[in-house]
């Protein structure tokens, strides 16, 4: 498993917001960047961290967990 602080730290990001578009303004990145460093944590974790409805994003229960962790970690 291979976690970078970016990762966490995009990843708080979109979860606060629930939004990538203003995670990536907040951040100064682009929004492709916000989306490629999710899912290179995704990746890493093996499960997915958000779930789309509509168009609203969501948290999953691991997305849940590893905001607790993220947040912990990034502050």
């Amino acid at each position: 498993m291979h976690l970078t602080l970016r990762q966490l730290k995009v990843f708080e990001a979109v979860a606060r917001h629930l939004n990538y578009t203003r995670a990536s303004q907040e951040l100064h990145l682009t929004q492709p960047a916000v989306s490629m460093q999710v899912k290179l944590l995704e990746g890493s974790l093996g499960a997915p961290l958000f779930e789309k409805l509509g168009k609203r994003i969501h948290l999953t229960e691991a997305g849940t967990e590893v905001l607790g962790y993220a947040r912990f970690i990034t502050q």
